[in-house]
């Protein structure tokens, strides 16, 4: 299967750069397999297009400022002569650190994997530092090793007198915006790129299709009668990462880290034997599901680990009844586990569709729902 079939043209006016003032005013795309056929409705329609009984499964991860920005100290570094014109500009280069992975264990639990930018003279015993007062009053990251694609290994300490690793994250961090957002953050993102329902501290990128979802939305779906549990995916790079090789099949996935309460795992089980319509909120939760399902011999069990399960055409989906998603860039894991769910011909004919009717993309973008 080649990736170039999963490749669709779209203008760039087209890309969110926003979010809507109300996060429930999105336009939402119904596509309808049993018939075959797209009707444009409002995300606010959603609970008249779900079922009393159905199961909507929530990503309930929490995004973290993950975004630093900071310099080198030097440490290891080979500086430069006093002869040197560049010597003004020594080691005052911004470097931003996307933490993209917790790596941490017992007794060194703030070790990260990072994307950093520029990378090329951040070697392993470099010290990059955040914050105020040359790193004395922030953050401070040991860069411990080398990883692909310019990701480097980090130890962080807190250097504020008193404060924690965390707490020197929310006051120094970013809010991690996807780079086809081509504006920096601001204090606005700080809640639009999070969902209503967020508990779970952990992701370097929202799980989008939950945005949408307002305390009224979900009121309005409870009095209907429709359930919901709640699991947790933290959303890493690995979700978003482009998809380098020629062959779908040849694409690795990163690992990312999920959790399955006892009281989740229950009721999602007690749907399926029931024959409730499981309906996914965001493709975090499909692979969540999906991989639980495998591990756990066709049963739904309580626990945690980790997934690289990657979609494609010709996944038999057990558990994923229907799907609530934002839009996808072209050639992507998510638009190839969207096109596995709902078929290829149907989900490009409703890209197209959206596309000519104007709705918003990717993450601050409008909807579907795919039943």
């Amino acid at each position: 299967m080649l990736t170039s079939e999963f490749n669709y043209k779209l203008p760039p006016e087209l890309i969110a750069q926003r979010p809507l003032a109300k996060r429930d005013a999105a336009r939402m795309l119904a596509v309808d397999r049993a018939r075959d056929g797209t009707e444009d409705r409002q995300f606010r329609d959603l609970p008249s297009l779900l079922n009393p009984g159905d199961l909507l499964v929530f990503n309930n991860t929490k995004v973290f400022p993950a975004r630093l920005l900071g310099r080198r100290l030097g440490m290891g570094a080979q500086r430069l002569g006093k002869r040197n014109p560049a010597q003004r500009e020594f080691l005052q280069t911004e470097i931003e650190a996307l933490l993209v992975r917790h790596e941490g264990g017992p007794g060194d639990e703030h070790v990260w994997r990072a994307l950093v930018r520029p990378g090329r003279k951040v070697r392993p015993g470099e010290v990059l530092v955040f914050g105020e007062g040359g790193g004395e009053d922030g953050l401070r990251a040991e860069v411990l090793g080398r990883g692909p694609y310019g990701e480097r290994r980090l130890r962080f300490t807190a250097a504020r007198a008193g404060s924690t690793v965390e707490a020197e994250m929310d006051r120094l961090g970013h809010v991690p915006l996807p780079p086809y957002i081509r504006r920096p953050d601001d204090a606005a993102d700080s809640a639009a790129y999070q969902t209503v329902y967020a508990k779970a501290r952990g992701a370097v990128a929202a799980p989008t299709a939950g945005l949408h979802f307002s305390e009224e939305v979900i009121s309005t779906l409870k009095g209907k009668g429709i359930e919901s549990a709640e699991i947790t995916l933290h959303v890493g790079l690995g979700t978003f990462r482009p998809v380098r090789t020629g062959r779908v099949e040849d694409h690795p996935m990163d690992a990312e880290a999920y959790e399955i309460s006892a009281a989740a795992a229950e009721k999602i089980q007690q749907a399926r034997q029931e024959k409730r319509r499981v309906v996914a909120v965001g493709t975090t939760c499909v692979r969540t599901l999906e991989h639980a399902v495998r591990v756990g011999e066709e049963c739904i069990r309580a626990g945690r680990g980790e997934t690289k399960l990657f979609i494609y055409p010709g996944f038999d989906f057990e558990v994923t009844q229907a799907l609530l998603t934002n839009f996808h860039l072209p050639c992507s894991t998510l638009l190839m586990l969207v096109v596995a769910f709902g078929g290829r011909d149907l989900i490009f004919r409703a890209y197209r569709h959206a596309v000519r009717e104007r709705y918003r993309f990717y993450s601050y973008g409008d909807c579907m729902l795919i039943t």
